[in-house]
This record gives C-alpha cells, sequence and structure tokens, in this order.
C-alpha cells in the first residue's frame, strides 16, 4: 500500500513540474493551485500545496518572493526540475501530458495576464473608493506602471477592475506613446 503512494506522489511531483514546463511563466500559488486542482482534477488540493513545498525544498522548483507582500511568490521550474522531467517524462499518462499541453497552449496567456495585470480597489473614510491599476514587469514583482484612481461608487471601482485585464496594454501604450515620443 505504501509503495503505491509514493508511485502516485512521484507522478503527481511530475504533473506539477510539466505544468510549470508547459506554462512557460512563473506562476502565483493561486495560479497553480487554479490550473492543476479547480479547472482541471489532475491534482488534489492539500497534495499540490504539500507538492509545491517538497520540489523548491528539492531545488527543481525556484520560489521568487514578492519583496512588497510576504504572502505573494512566483513559481517557476528550474534547470534540475527539468532535467528531472526529461528523465522521468514517461511517468504521466499520455492523456494526461496532452491534457496538460492543451490547456497551456490556450490559457497561458490568461494566466499571463492576471498576473502582470492587477487591479485591486478598497473603499475610503469618505465613502469612496480607491482603485490601484497595476501592470508587473512579466520576470518579477516590480510595476512598471501604477496608477491609482479615486471614484465616487464601488460600482465604478468594480467595472474598471474588470475592464483593465483587457485595456492595460492599450492604456499603456497609450501613455508610453503620447510621453515619451
Amino acid at each position: 500500500m505504501s509503495t503505491q503512494f509514493v508511485a502516485d506522489e512521484t507522478e503527481n511531483k511530475l504533473i506539477l513540474l510539466f505544468i510549470l514546463d508547459k506554462m512557460e511563466i512563473p506562476l502565483t500559488e493561486n495560479s497553480i493551485m487554479d490550473i492543476a486542482t479547480s479547472r482541471n482534477n489532475w491534482l488534489s488540493y492539500m497534495d499540490c500545496k504539500d507538492i509545491l513545498w517538497q520540489l523548491v525544498k528539492a531545488k527543481f522548483i525556484y520560489f521568487d518572493q514578492n519583496p512588497n507582500n510576504k504572502d505573494e511568490g512566483l513559481y517557476s521550474i528550474t534547470t534540475e526540475g527539468r532535467d528531472c522531467l526529461s528523465h522521468f517524462f514517461a511517468k504521466i499518462p499520455q492523456s494526461i501530458r496532452e491534457d496538460i499541453s492543451n490547456f497551456c497552449k490556450q490559457n497561458r496567456i490568461i494566466f499571463k495576464r492576471v498576473q502582470e495585470y492587477v487591479a485591486v480597489y478598497h473603499k475610503n473614510n469618505d465613502g469612496t473608493h480607491t482603485i490601484v491599476l497595476r501592470i508587473n514587469s512579466p520576470k518579477g514583482f516590480q510595476p512598471i506602471l501604477k496608477l491609482q484612481l479615486k471614484v465616487d461608487s464601488r460600482r465604478s471601482a468594480i467595472n474598471a477592475c474588470k475592464k483593465w485585464q483587457d485595456k492595460a496594454p492599450i492604456i499603456y501604450e497609450k501613455i508610453i506613446e503620447d510621453l515619451l515620443d
């Protein structure tokens, strides 16, 4: 019985390494959990959390902690992780490899945008809302653009945050074009 558990654990580790390899971008823990457990049933939530920690400890995954938020960071596969994956690639069932590959091709840009184009809002003491819109560097947590807006209603704040995912690149391009040309 314990041999089966170890085999399942190894396969799960390889699945997580395969996801990180195929996504080709560093991912937050929330994104990894969403991909591996919520949107797809490749791993259980608890297994995924535990495996992340084990793979970081084994240096197969690198964790880059956000200096501005200690609870946030980006996970990426290391050279050692890629080497391990290349040696044991066949231990992942072909159907799961195909599912992961297809999912990553179809959703990579979406997850990249979620991590790079960040929009949050909070209520102020005077009843207004402050929206903070950021475009983060693709390789880290340093914002390359940060806008802070004050709006009168929660509805306006929510609408602005929803639109940010699609509008951020256009707004950034327009600002750069108008200010630097």
